[in-house]
């Protein structure tokens, strides 16, 4: 969840990190407004995540992870892993 003034940075950020934006919702009322993002990241390019997200939005969002799915990896992301073998 972000702050509303966040959002714009908070879904870059996502996107990004190879994340696929499923839901926003809005959550809260007046000032205490905020903006629920569920997305699907790939778990290895969340390292460091929490860290950015604080950063970006002043330390007032906050984030939640769970497991999804195994997917497989687009091909130029598994190159990229091989070459470095």
């Amino acid at each position: 969840m972000t702050p509303e003034q966040f959002m714009g940075d908070v879904v870059g950020d996502i996107n990004s990190r190879r994340g696929m934006i499923k839901e926003i919702n809005d959550r809260g009322e007046g000032n205490a407004r905020v903006k629920e993002i569920e997305a699907e990241v790939p778990l290895a390019s969340m390292f460091g995540y929490v860290t950015q997200l604080r950063s970006m939005t002043q330390g007032r969002a906050s984030s939640v992870m769970e497991f999804a799915s195994y997917n497989e990896v687009p091909k130029n992301v598994a190159d990229e892993i091989i070459a470095k073998k």
